[in-house]
Order: C-alpha cells, then sequence, then structure tokens
C-alpha cells in the first residue's frame, strides 16, 4: 500500500473520531486498510426501504453479495437487480454461509429484528446500515452502541435527515445560543398511518408457500399468521413487533433537538394522554407524552413534549407559527384536514421551527426579531456528495467504510442513546395516563415503577440470540 493511501487512510479514520464526537461518542473506527479496495455487502431486507438501502449501497460501487428477505416474491424481483447475489430467506443462514466474503451488512427489517441481525454481524467484524430505529427494545439500543464500539465497525442509522445540511445549520445555530436558553421543545407527528389501537384477530391463515413466517417472527413470541395483519407494513403498530408512532418517526423528528441539545438520559417520562396498549397487543391510537430532562453540560433542564395520532401542542406555541402553518393547524382541527408534524424548540430569545420530518428546514421566529440573522460559524462537516438526503447518508457510510471520509454522523454512538431515549417514551405507554415514570438511563430501570422494567428487555424465542 502507498504512503500516500495509508495517509488517506488515517486522516479518514482521524477526522471519523472528531466528527463522531460532535454528535454524542463514537466507537474506535476500523475502516478498510485500502481506500482502493473494493467492497461487498450482504442485504436483510431487500424490499420497500430495503430496496432502495441496498441499491443505494451499489450505486457507491458496493458489490452485492448475498439478498435476504422472508418473502420468496419480493427476494426474487430485488434477484433481477443483482443477478449476481445469492439468494437466502433467513439472516443466520446468509451470514453464516458467506462469512468473510463480505464487508458490509444492511439491516432493513421489522423493529423486533435489527438487534439479533447487526449484533451477530457486527460480531463478525462487518460494517452496519441498519434502519431506524435502531431497536426494538432499551436494551437491545444500549448493547448495540456497546458492541459496535468494543469491534471498532463502521456504523450508521437511517434516519436519512442527519446527512441535510439544513438540520447541521441548524444544530449550530440552537448551540451558538441564537435563541437562548432552551428549557422546552415540542415535536407532533403525522403518524400513525397503519392500524393501531385494535386486538389480535382470531384464527388463522395457512402461510404462502414462499413467506418464511419463522423467520419473519424471529426472536419475537411466535403467533398464528393471518394475512394482511402483519407482515407488511401494518407491523409498525403491533407491541411484538413495532414500536408505534414514537418508534417509527421520532428517530426523524427529534434528531435535530436531541443533537443540539443533548436529550438523551431522562430522568423523567410521564403519559400526558394514553389510552394505552389495546388489549396489549397494539400501540394506541393517539398518545402524548412528557420526557424530562436535567441539567447536562451547562444546559438548563429541559421538558420535551411529544403528540402522535392528531393531537397537537398547545395554543400558545401553535400562535407563535407561521400563519401559513396556523391555517394547516386549523384545517386540521376543523375540518378533519391532512395532520401536520413539525418541531418547536423554546428559547429565551426566540423559537426554532422546523416543519420537515427530517429537520433539513427551519425558521427562527418572530420572523422580525431575526431579519439580520446570519447562521454561525460552521462547526459540524457538510456531506460533499450532491443527491437526496437517504442517498448522501449512504455515501458517507460507504466511504467512511473505504477510509475516505470522516465518519458517519448518525453512528451507533449517537443512534444507540437517541433511540434510548424515544423508547422511554414506550415504556410510559405501557403505563397509566398520568403516570410519571423515574428513569434511571444508566441502569436502564424505572425506580419507581418496577412493573415497566420487564418492557425494558425481553427473553428471545428459541433459536435466536444476541
Amino acid at each position: 500500500m502507498s504512503s500516500e493511501s495509508s495517509r488517506r487512510t488515517f486522516l479518514g479514520q482521524s477526522a471519523a473520531i472528531g466528527a463522531a464526537c460532535w454528535v454524542g461518542g463514537a466507537p474506535k473506527l476500523h475502516a478498510n486498510t485500502s481506500a482502493l479496495q473494493s467492497l461487498s455487502a450482504a442485504c436483510i431486507g431487500v424490499g420497500g426501504k430495503g430496496g432502495s438501502d441496498t441499491s443505494h449501497i451499489a450505486e457507491q460501487g458496493v458489490a452485492i453479495a448475498g439478498l435476504c428477505d422472508v418473502d420468496g416474491g419480493t427476494l426474487k424481483k430485488k434477484g433481477r437487480e443483482f443477478p449476481d447475489a445469492r439468494q437466502f430467506t433467513d439472516y443466520r443462514e446468509m451470514l453464516d454461509s458467506l462469512g468473510d466474503k463480505v464487508d458490509i451488512v444492511t439491516v432493513s427489517t421489522p423493529d423486533h429484528n435489527h438487534a439479533a441481525a447487526a449484533i451477530k454481524a457486527m460480531r463478525m467484524k462487518k460494517h452496519i446500515y441498519c434502519q431506524k430505529p435502531l431497536t426494538w427494545s432499551i436494551r437491545e439500543a444500549r448493547m448495540m452502541r456497546e458492541v459496535a464500539e468494543e469491534t471498532g465497525v463502521i456504523t450508521q442509522m437511517g434516519n436519512q435527515g442527519t446527512s441535510e445540511n439544513g438540520l447541521r445549520e441548524a444544530v449550530e445555530v440552537i448551540r451558538s445560543g441564537a435563541i437562548g436558553e432552551v428549557t422546552e421543545v415540542h415535536i407532533w407527528s403525522n403518524r400513525p398511518v397503519w392500524p393501531q389501537g385494535i386486538g389480535r384477530p382470531a384464527g388463522e391463515d395457512p402461510i404462502p408457500e414462499d413467506l418464511n413466517w419463522d423467520a419473519w417472527i424471529g426472536p419475537a413470541p411466535m403467533r398464528p399468521f393471518k394475512k394482511g395483519v402483519y407482515h407488511g407494513f401494518n407491523w409498525r403498530g403491533w407491541a411484538d413487533f413495532g414500536t408505534g408512532a414514537l418508534g417509527d418517526m421520532a428517530c426523524h423528528t427529534t434528531n435535530m433537538p436531541v443533537m443540539a441539545l443533548k436529550l438523551w438520559d431522562p430522568v423523567a417520562v410521564t403519559a400526558v394522554k394514553n389510552p394505552g396498549l389495546f388489549e396489549g397487543e397494539t400501540f394506541p391510537a393517539s398518545s402524548s407524552l412528557m420526557f424530562e430532562f436535567p441539567e447536562r453540560e451547562g444546559l438548563p433542564a429541559c421538558r420535551f413534549y411529544w403528540y402522535d395520532g392528531g393531537e397537537l401542542p398547545p395554543e400558545s406555541i401553535i400562535t407563535q407559527l407561521p400563519e401559513s402553518f396556523q391555517k394547516r393547524v386549523a384545517k386540521q382541527r376543523n375540518e378533519g384536514g391532512r395532520k401536520t408534524s413539525g418541531a418547536v424548540v423554546v428559547g429565551s430569545k426566540g423559537l426554532l421551527f422546523s416543519p420537515d420530518d427530517y429537520g433539513a428546514k427551519y425558521y427562527l421566529l418572530p420572523e422580525d426579531q431575526f431579519t439580520d440573522f446570519s447562521p454561525p460559524e460552521q462547526t459540524l462537516p457538510r456531506i460533499p456528495y450532491k443527491a437526496g438526503g437517504d442517498q448522501r447518508q449512504k455515501w458517507e457510510f460507504v466511504q467512511t467504510c473505504k477510509g475516505e471520509y470522516g465518519g458517519t454522523m448518525s453512528n451507533f454512538g449517537y443512534a444507540g442513546r437517541l433511540t434510548e431515549t424515544i423508547l422511554v417514551g414506550n415504556l410510559a405507554i405501557r403505563s397509566k395516563e398520568g403516570s410519571r415514570i423515574e428513569w434511571d438511563a444508566e441502569n436502564l430501570k424505572s425506580t419507581n415503577m418496577p412493573e415497566v422494567n420487564q418492557f425494558v428487555q425481553r427473553e428471545y424465542r428459541d433459536g435466536w440470540s444476541l
């Protein structure tokens, strides 16, 4: 290897560590020893979002050596795009079979399979791109962070808004003190857009011949197959498989304020409005939560309010937003119009408002107060690759794996903490409305409501392990 190639790799690794420290800590990075070395990947879940994840890393010159999907039809379709890739319906078999033939593993399955697949691959020294939320359970998120640090592999979670210049600039604006000290954050979502608040259907349907139902269930408790109920997009609302509206969207919508304000390790969370899990099966059709964060690294104590299923922040917040957006909210309230989503960061000198699910756009309010505002000095890197946010995040990941770029922003050191924070909220949804769960983040347990601690992790089904 030439001295110039060695120098590029060293600089890439050094910059990666620095970039990751900006956003919450990172593992030691073991990129490829040569920037010219070709990379190959095994892709777990290749339909829907997994389909684009597979194609996007291939666009970056990664050879697709293995495709895995429990649905034979999906697998066959993606196989036409990558005819040289071996096909599997069980990711355990694929990882065992391909072994040292791949450098990268993408994980784009339903939430409940993320940790089992990614941790197995990390322990095989594979770099990991894993969809959001990072995991199904709080304990799994902690383990993903720890294993990534232990193994030193390159990691990235699929909250593609992290790659947007607008999000990174908004983080810099908040950190600069432009809106003053922040003690309150309000975030609301237009999710769920899948069934929630329903019970388990009776009976069972024949399992399709081309569906590996056992592998789809994975580490979760086995249940009968029902056509159109779980397999497909609707799994997100089922508590055994998904993480509801909070888990689905908060890794996107809270990403910017969490990064800017270091909103991890809450000390308490309260279910302000909470119908609770329906028959213990699905998340409620709507909910609102309040997270409490203590003083942290010189930042004041802060409360973060979450709303989903049509719930909205109080009028005192809405009336400070742009008039055009207020009209959209009024239509939602009065005419059953399309649900809105947004994030409001409340500072002592003003507000930062983002109507974008990915934090890519922001406004400083009141507008007349910030007419002559100029963004602060840049402290976070900008991705030089010109493309959509999803593709830019893949570029950042692949180039870091090659040792040609300075690190992934949503590495598991950051994404694990973000996911832990978010999933504490689902403990509140499993409690009574108004219950304040006091949370010991270091030890991952509630100190005043021990009955919710059983949901911090769960026993895996036989044949599946971490």
